[in-house]
Order: C-alpha cells, then structure tokens, then sequence
C-alpha cells in the first residue's frame, strides 16, 4: 500500500491543485503534510486525517493507506434501518405462508440456517439501500 503523503499528491493531481492549496481549503496545517514528506511522522492526527477524507470526499481507511476503495459508503440513517428491519420481516413471512414453508432439501429449515438467511437477506437490503442512496440522493443532502 501506499504511504499518505504519495496518496494526498494524487488526490491533488486529479484535483489540478497544489498540496498548499489543499491545506488551505480543507484547514490542515502545511506543516502537518509537511512532516509526512519528509518521514518525520507517518501519520495525521485523527482530526486531520478526518478533515483531508471530507476535503476530497473519500473514505479514511483509502487516506490512510488501508484499502483501494476510495469511496465513502453512504450511511444508514434510523429510519433506513425499519425500513430494512420490515422488508426483511414481510420477506420472511412470504416465505413462511409460501406452499411448504421454509424448507432446505425437503426438510425444515434450523434455527441456525434461517438466522444465516436472515443474515444474507439484511446484508443485500442493506447494500441494496447503500446504492440506492447514492444513486439518487442530490449532492446538496448528501452528508460530507
């Protein structure tokens, strides 16, 4: 993986804009960037590293070197989670009320292979509302 300092100069790159110019409009201290070029630190502080992902809109673990996903997942809000917690029950439930019911092989579904269903249906809801999101939420709401 890639240090931070060599992330932020492409970042910049893509950007068409300097590291100075940077620090200027996201509130990081020159200084700050620095100390990462010359190796006397690694790292930002948390503060810093925070400012610099909604500064550039990505994620901190791409910032910090930890994965190639630069894209920040939208989050679920309150109202997000019924929603999926009642789709997944009303799923469910069809399931159940179908012919023969949840069955694996001609026999009943266990506890536990209904909770892993459970399990992978939530995860694809939740991934489903994620792209939903931001597929179709205008730039203006979306949270930095």
């Amino acid at each position: 993986m890639e240090d931070m300092y060599t992330i932020l100069k492409k970042l910049c790159a893509a950007r068409g804009i300097t590291l100075t110019d940077m620090c200027r409009e996201s509130g990081v201290p020159r200084s700050s960037v620095g100390n990462l070029a010359t190796g006397s630190t690694q790292q930002l502080s948390a503060k810093n590293v925070q400012k610099l992902a909604n500064y550039f809109n990505i994620s901190t673990d791409y910032l910090l070197g930890k994965t190639d996903q630069k894209e920040k997942a939208p989050i679920l809000n309150e109202k997000d989670e019924r929603d999926i917690s009642k789709k997944l029950a009303e799923t469910i439930a069809q399931l159940e009320q179908q012919q023969d019911g949840l069955m694996f092989d001609g026999e009943p579904l266990d506890d536990e292979t209904r909770q892993l269903l459970e399990a992978s249906l939530r995860s694809t809801y939740e991934m489903s509302k994620r792209i939903a999101k931001e597929k179709y939420t205008p730039k203006k709401y979306r949270q930095p």
